[in-house]
């Protein structure tokens, strides 16, 4: 190497020339820093462009909701009957554009590359790259280069593909559509429609865009995914108050749900981006997404180190040339190694390995981790703000109550399997002793148009989920919908229509007997009969205890339907509306709800021994949400803050009163995220859950947004860092101990590299000051760094939880990742380590040993105290003096065999010598290292002994 140009050129300099040439290859560094500095911010200012790309706001709307039919036609300037003429699209087109929401480019894989390097210990390690090369060091170049790089691939590849969520948005606009042209039907792209456009809808069909209702028949809606309402909403086409919410804005349909029964014409209103759902993705687009803890606490530290190191570098480099005497390059050369020596930098590898560690434990639990270090910033949720409909419910409707003449009645069992049980004052009821249930269920059954079916051990509906809750009833008493209506076929129906508000068929046995049934709103069949049934027969009906039933039941947060019977003219053929004038029999009132999930209530009371708080958010009524809010135990769940209130509350006063009110009702997707974004002001770190488009937005601002798998939409899964593949609220608080146990797993990390790199970085320091050699080279150094640490440090990701983790409080947002403790237990052991280092490095010499020989016994002596040091932090408050606690993980095990393996290959090896400068270590001084590294544990093991007695 001293025969290279460069080093005689070097060597030919005078002093003044040399400080020239340190100054110029600062400036290079520097240079290069700033470069990528710039890239850096050109690549942030791109994705900050692409996210924002297409958010222009919305021009000011008449509030169709308000305005009648007519009236909307007539803003719109097209005839109900004629639709649009192509001359009026062509000028809809030009001015709204096709009904697409914009697109959205990813970044391109070089720029989410360069990312990787924004790292402030990256940056200090490419500086002293570039001036190792100027040195012309280049195996040290080489060697710092290659752990820049591997550092960097780790993290690209971790990072995995880019969001998605617009995209996932676009997928749910419908595909095609019946419209009116021209006075003539005919079917279009969805993507081709404008506003002004006559749409014809019925069964089965995806709303194609945003639509004023002008005619409905039996029209309903399933907007459960945009609103959260739990069944499908009835449609009319009369104005509504110009303050009602999006889920009651009934003459309204949007783009993207779904039609479930009825038929309907409307006039689109709004087309691609002027529709709620391209709002919502407009929303998904400007939310701006934060920085987790970890990344937050990593910045922090990189800084401190960064100032260390330079500082130090710096002084040290002053006084070796200034007191000691030595030239520029031998002092350059040794603030290198300092450098090297002071630079965790092994850490970013161990980072990324320990969180994909705690992803790859999660995927086994059912939780999918879309962003790496979500995985730590689970850890610190303090509150879960979660949807209701799909994730603290089951999202099917499910019979609750049944309330005859005689008793009312509880119904266990939770969605569409049917197994539970009818309860009487707590106990259970056979329902062939009853026979006034048992006519209850059976017209339930025989007043139905849905259907269920058993496939692979799940139950799949056909039709009204309320319909199939009460089909559902039926089967736990055993009654079949197949046998019953072989039994009694149906003759006729009255099919369920708004204006009658029930559902009647006519049925007749195989014996002649005719039979009519109703199905319907309960105050609407409280009207129809005269009678009600009770045990002993028939008697006249009592109105004043079914309305106070009625009432109970939707106090509850129950949805309330009625059935009653009469017979019919024997041979009887049609059923008209005088047939059930009179006569009518009132059996019974059936409580139906979305309940809870059996697993989210026990959920809900771990995330409380935790110290986090459950807030359910829902564009689901106020009764409805307060009642399931009750039956989960949350905190507070008397009382609940509306959208409407939402909206009369300057943010201050939401504040005050969001930190004690856990339940929110009829909220829409901008409430959701200004929830969201004042608790994160309040300093909590909130994780969102959902399944909805309408939850995107809050899922992308939530320090942690966690999407249902199963049932979730792709919008709300793409908005999210985590998705959970079973739909279960309790596989959170299985995500937040993991996320617990990553955060503690990598501040043992941590806690252990840190003290090499000061034991090696004081090593350096006390040659410099008492004017000594060098106890370790660079590139041993960067061995240790990067080969014994990193595989010892590893084997602390793998660590079990700690029995008592999820009893205590969330750590603060704020929280140092180094606290007081810890900053004593590293500035304790790096003295010791500094302190082996040192003495078995000139004792050595004393004792005859060569430069190479005391070099290669201090190395090995580092890294024997590496490994016992690794079995002492494993417990960093209590004792480790157990055989059993010292090796009850296979992970350091291993850790310990691979690198007494790689130790004895970097001792002994011959090739190793060619880059290291090793010698073979003789059995004395081996004995005399493993005394150095017993030495060690057994004071940390004392010193833990002291704090325990005394200080805790």
């Amino acid at each position: 190497m001293k025969d290279s140009v460069i080093w005689h050129y070097l060597a030919s300099l005078t002093l003044d020339d040399l400080s020239l040439t340190l100054v110029l290859s600062f400036v290079f560094g520097l240079s290069a820093v700033i470069l990528l500095l710039w890239m850096l911010s050109r690549v942030r200012r791109k994705r900050h462009a692409q996210t924002t790309a297409g958010a222009e706001p919305i021009t000011d709307t008449p509030d169709w909701h308000t305005m009648t039919a007519e009236a909307v036609l007539k803003a719109l300037h097209v005839d109900a009957e004629q639709g649009l003429s192509d001359a009026d699209v062509e000028q809809q087109l030009a001015l709204h554009g096709p009904n697409h929401l914009p697109e959205k480019k990813p970044p391109s894989a070089l720029l989410r590359f360069i990312s990787q390097f924004h790292n402030l210990l990256i940056y200090v390690l490419l500086v002293t790259a570039a001036i190792t090369a100027l040195l012309d060091h280049w195996t040290d170049t080489l060697v710092i280069l290659g752990v820049v790089l591997v550092n960097s691939v780790i993290g690209y590849v971790q990072e995995g593909k880019a969001e998605d969520a617009l995209r996932a948005i676009r997928q749910m606009l419908s595909s095609h559509a019946i419209v009116l042209r021209n006075g003539k039907k005919t079917t279009l792209a969805a993507g081709d429609l404008v506003p002004g456009d006559i749409v014809m809808l019925q069964s089965g069909d995806k709303v194609p865009a945003d639509m004023r209702l002008i005619n409905v028949k039996n029209l309903q809606v399933q907007e459960a995914a945009l609103t959260g309402e739990s069944v499908p909403v009835e449609k009319k086409t009369n104005p509504v108050d110009v303050d009602a919410v999006l889920g009651d804005r009934i003459n309204l349909t949007y783009s993207g749900t779904l039609v479930t029964a009825g038929q309907a014409k409307g006039v689109v209103i709004a087309t691609g981006a002027d529709t709620e759902i391209g709002h919502i993705s407009r929303m998904v687009a400007d939310v701006q997404t934060l920085t987790t803890p970890l990344l937050l606490q990593m910045a922090v530290f990189a800084r401190w180190i960064t100032a260390a190191v330079i500082v130090l570098s710096g002084l040290v480099f002053a006084f070796g040339m200034m007191v000691r005497g030595g030239s520029a390059i031998d002092m350059f050369m040794t603030v290198v190694g300092l450098a090297v020596a002071a630079i965790p930098e092994g850490l970013p590898a161990i980072l990324t390995v320990t969180l994909a560690i705690g992803v790859q434990s999660l995927a086994h639990r059912n939780a999918i981790i879309r962003r790496l270090p979500a995985v730590e910033t689970l850890g610190a949720v303090s509150i879960i703000c979660s949807d209701k409909t799909g994730t603290l419910t089951r999202n099917e409707m499910t019979v609750r109550s049944v309330v005859t003449a005689d008793r009312q009645l509880e119904v266990t069992g939770t969605g569409y399997e049917p197994v539970g049980e009818f309860l009487f004052d707590g106990k259970a009821l056979s329902p062939d002793s009853d026979a006034v249930l048992l006519q209850s269920l059976q017209t339930a059954i025989y007043c139905n148009d849905a259907s269920v079916e058993q496939k692979h051990e799940s139950w799949k509906v056909h039709g009204d989920p309320m319909e199939a809750a009460l089909l559902i009833a039926g089967l736990k008493a055993d009654l079949h919908a197949g046998e019953a209506l072989t039994a009694w076929p149906r003759v006729d129906i009255i099919p369920f229509e708004s204006e009658h508000k029930f559902m009647a068929t006519l049925h007749r046995n195989h014996q002649g007997d005719t039979m009519i049934y109703l199905k319907g709103a309960p105050e609407r069949l409280l009207k129809l009969c005269s009678l009600e049934r009770a045990a002993d027969g028939d008697r006249p009906i009592q109105r004043d205890t079914w309305n106070t039933a009625i009432e109970t039941l939707a106090k509850q947060g129950q949805r309330v339907l009625g059935v009653a019977c009469k017979p019919a003219q024997t041979h009887q053929a049609e059923l008209d509306f005088n047939d059930i004038d009179q006569g009518l029999v009132l059996l019974g009132l059936f409580g139906l709800i979305d309940p809870p999930r059996t697993e989210a209530i026990a959920a809900v009371k771990e995330c409380m021994t935790a110290g986090i708080r459950v807030k359910m958010i829902t564009g689901d009524h106020q009764v409805t949400a307060c009642s399931i809010a009750a039956q989960l135990n949350l905190q507070n769940s008397r009382e609940a803050i509306t959208g409407q209130m939402i909206d009369t509350l300057s943010d201050e006063e939401l504040l005050a009163r969001v930190q004690d009110v856990d339940v929110f009702a009829r909220v829409s997707p901008e409430h959701k995220l200004r929830l969201v974004s004042l608790l994160q002001t309040g300093g909590a770190i909130v994780a969102m859950t959902g399944d909805g488009v309408n939850d995107a937005p809050a899922l992308r601002r939530a320090d942690v947004g966690i999407a249902m798998g199963h049932k979730g939409t792709e919008a709300a899964k793409d908005a999210s860092e985590m998705v959970i593949t079973d739909d279960n609220f309790a596989t959170i608080v299985h995500a937040i101990e993991q996320g617990r146990t990553v955060y503690a797993n990598l501040k043992k990390a941590i806690v252990f590299l840190l003290p090499v790199n000061g034991g090696e970085s004081m090593s350096i320091i006390l040659a410099i000051l008492l004017g000594y050699t060098l106890p370790i080279t660079p590139l041993q150094i960067l061995w240790v760094n990067m080969v014994s640490s990193v595989a010892l440090a590893m084997a602390l990701a793998f660590d079990p939880a700690e029995p008592d983790l999820m009893t205590r409080p969330p750590r603060p947002a704020k929280e140092p990742i180094l606290s007081g403790f810890l900053v004593w237990r590293i500035a304790l052991v790096s003295g010791l380590f500094a302190l082996g280092v040192f003495s078995i490095f000139y004792w050595s010499q004393q004792q005859g040993s060569s430069l190479e020989e005391a070099r290669t016994y201090a190395v090995n002596t580092l890294v024997v105290m590496e490994i016992f040091y690794l079995l002492s932090v494993r417990y960093l408050r209590v004792s480790a003096l157990s055989f059993k606690r010292m090796f009850n993980s296979m992970a350091v095990i291993y850790a310990l065999g691979t690198v007494i393996t790689l130790q004895l290959i970097f001792t002994y090896a011959p090739f190793m010598e060619r880059f290291f400068d090793t010698r073979p270590i003789d059995f004395v001084h081996g004995l005399e290292i493993l005394g150095i590294g017993l030495g060690l544990f057994l004071l940390l093991e004392l010193e833990k002994s002291v704090r325990r007695k005394f200080f805790d």
